[in-house]
Protein backbone atom coordinates (compact mmCIF):
# COMPACT_ATOMS: atom_id res chain seq x y z
CA UNK A 1 0.00 0.00 0.00
CA UNK A 2 3.05 1.79 0.33
CA UNK A 3 3.25 2.44 -3.20
CA UNK A 4 0.24 3.59 -4.05
CA UNK A 5 0.02 6.15 -1.58
CA UNK A 6 3.18 7.48 -2.91
CA UNK A 7 1.54 7.45 -6.42
CA UNK A 8 -1.50 9.23 -4.80
CA UNK A 9 0.58 11.60 -3.12
CA UNK A 10 2.20 12.53 -6.23
CA UNK A 11 -0.96 12.57 -8.50
CA UNK A 12 -2.11 14.71 -5.98
CA UNK A 13 0.88 17.53 -6.21
CA UNK A 14 0.83 17.13 -9.85
CA UNK A 15 -2.24 18.44 -10.19
CA UNK A 16 -1.72 21.29 -7.75
CA UNK A 17 1.37 22.57 -10.09
CA UNK A 18 -0.16 24.54 -13.61
CA UNK A 19 0.49 21.13 -15.26
CA UNK A 20 -3.01 19.32 -16.31
CA UNK A 21 -3.15 16.27 -14.02
CA UNK A 22 -6.16 15.02 -12.36
CA UNK A 23 -5.26 12.99 -8.78
CA UNK A 24 -9.39 12.24 -8.17
CA UNK A 25 -8.90 9.34 -10.67
CA UNK A 26 -6.20 7.69 -8.29
CA UNK A 27 -8.44 8.24 -5.60
CA UNK A 28 -11.17 6.89 -6.45
CA UNK A 29 -9.54 3.75 -8.16
CA UNK A 30 -7.70 3.49 -4.66
CA UNK A 31 -10.95 3.93 -2.62
CA UNK A 32 -12.51 0.79 -5.12
CA UNK A 33 -9.38 -1.49 -4.34
CA UNK A 34 -10.63 -1.07 -0.39
CA UNK A 35 -8.06 1.34 0.80
CA UNK A 36 -8.63 3.50 3.96
CA UNK A 37 -10.04 6.30 2.94
CA UNK A 38 -9.50 9.13 5.73
CA UNK A 39 -5.81 7.64 5.17
CA UNK A 40 -6.23 8.33 1.19
CA UNK A 41 -7.74 12.48 1.68
CA UNK A 42 -5.28 12.85 4.30
CA UNK A 43 -2.32 11.62 1.85
CA UNK A 44 -4.06 13.69 -1.71
CA UNK A 45 -4.83 16.80 0.74
CA UNK A 46 -0.50 17.14 1.76
CA UNK A 47 0.31 16.53 -1.76
CA UNK A 48 -2.02 18.54 -3.50
CA UNK A 49 -1.50 21.47 -1.16
CA UNK A 50 1.96 20.77 -1.36
CA UNK A 51 1.74 21.37 -5.16
CA UNK A 52 -0.29 24.50 -4.98
CA UNK A 53 2.74 25.72 -2.48
CA UNK A 54 4.87 25.51 -5.53
CA UNK A 55 2.87 27.59 -7.02
CA UNK A 56 2.67 30.28 -4.05
CA UNK A 57 6.61 30.06 -5.14
CA UNK A 58 6.07 30.89 -8.41
CA UNK A 59 3.85 33.40 -7.88
CA UNK A 60 5.90 34.99 -5.59
CA UNK A 61 9.14 35.41 -7.43
CA UNK A 62 7.05 35.55 -11.00
CA UNK A 63 7.22 39.57 -10.85
CA UNK A 64 10.80 39.69 -10.97
CA UNK A 65 10.85 38.23 -14.93
CA UNK A 66 7.56 40.59 -16.04
CA UNK A 67 10.00 42.72 -17.90
CA UNK A 68 11.35 40.01 -19.62
CA UNK A 69 10.44 39.52 -23.70
CA UNK A 70 9.29 35.55 -22.89
CA UNK A 71 7.19 36.53 -20.14
CA UNK A 72 3.96 34.68 -20.29
CA UNK A 73 1.74 37.53 -18.59
CA UNK A 74 1.41 41.13 -19.73
CA UNK A 75 1.71 43.86 -17.32
CA UNK A 76 -3.06 44.46 -17.63
CA UNK A 77 -3.42 40.69 -17.28
CA UNK A 78 -1.18 40.59 -13.51
CA UNK A 79 -3.07 44.20 -12.47
CA UNK A 80 -6.33 42.94 -13.23
CA UNK A 81 -5.37 39.34 -11.56
CA UNK A 82 -4.67 41.55 -8.52
CA UNK A 83 -7.79 43.70 -8.42
CA UNK A 84 -9.94 40.72 -8.49
CA UNK A 85 -8.49 39.25 -5.72
CA UNK A 86 -8.13 42.26 -3.64
CA UNK A 87 -11.91 42.38 -4.18
CA UNK A 88 -12.27 38.70 -2.85
CA UNK A 89 -9.89 38.86 -0.61
CA UNK A 90 -7.72 35.61 0.65
CA UNK A 91 -10.58 33.78 1.64
CA UNK A 92 -11.04 32.93 -2.66
CA UNK A 93 -8.18 30.29 -1.64
CA UNK A 94 -10.90 28.10 -0.14
CA UNK A 95 -11.67 27.88 -3.40
CA UNK A 96 -8.55 26.91 -4.95
CA UNK A 97 -9.51 23.30 -5.19
CA UNK A 98 -11.25 23.97 -8.35
CA UNK A 99 -10.19 22.42 -11.46
CA UNK A 100 -10.47 25.98 -13.42
CA UNK A 101 -8.79 28.83 -11.58
CA UNK A 102 -7.93 27.39 -9.18
CA UNK A 103 -4.10 27.07 -9.70
CA UNK A 104 -4.20 30.84 -11.20
CA UNK A 105 -5.70 31.56 -7.64
CA UNK A 106 -2.32 29.95 -5.75
CA UNK A 107 0.17 31.98 -8.55
CA UNK A 108 -2.08 35.12 -7.55
CA UNK A 109 -1.78 34.55 -3.79
CA UNK A 110 1.75 34.60 -4.25
CA UNK A 111 2.36 37.22 -5.98
CA UNK A 112 -0.42 39.30 -3.55
CA UNK A 113 2.64 37.86 -1.14
CA UNK A 114 -0.52 36.13 1.40
CA UNK A 115 1.22 34.79 4.22
CA UNK A 116 2.31 31.28 3.60
CA UNK A 117 0.60 29.84 6.65
CA UNK A 118 -2.41 31.73 5.99
CA UNK A 119 -2.35 30.33 2.47
CA UNK A 120 -2.07 26.62 3.43
CA UNK A 121 -4.35 26.84 5.92
CA UNK A 122 -7.18 27.95 3.59
CA UNK A 123 -5.89 25.77 0.51
CA UNK A 124 -5.26 22.42 2.70
CA UNK A 125 -9.05 22.74 3.63
CA UNK A 126 -10.39 23.30 0.35
CA UNK A 127 -8.82 21.15 -0.85
CA UNK A 128 -9.31 18.28 1.92
CA UNK A 129 -12.67 19.20 1.46
CA UNK A 130 -12.49 18.06 -2.52
CA UNK A 131 -11.54 15.08 -1.77
CA UNK A 132 -13.48 14.31 0.86
CA UNK A 133 -16.38 15.11 -1.54
CA UNK A 134 -14.91 12.40 -4.29
CA UNK A 135 -14.63 9.79 -0.97
CA UNK A 136 -18.81 10.43 -0.35
CA UNK A 137 -19.00 10.06 -4.02
CA UNK A 138 -17.65 6.86 -4.45
CA UNK A 139 -19.74 5.55 -1.71
CA UNK A 140 -22.82 6.79 -3.02
CA UNK A 141 -22.10 5.45 -6.53
CA UNK A 142 -21.73 1.91 -5.09
CA UNK A 143 -24.69 1.99 -3.65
Amino acid sequence: MIIELLILFFAAFLAATILPFYSEVILFALLREGGDPLLLVVVATIGNTLGAVVNWYLGRYLLHFQDRRWFYFSKKQIGRAQEWFQRYGFWSLLLAWMPVGGDALTLIAGIMRVNLWLFILLVGIGKGLRYLSVVFLQDWSAI
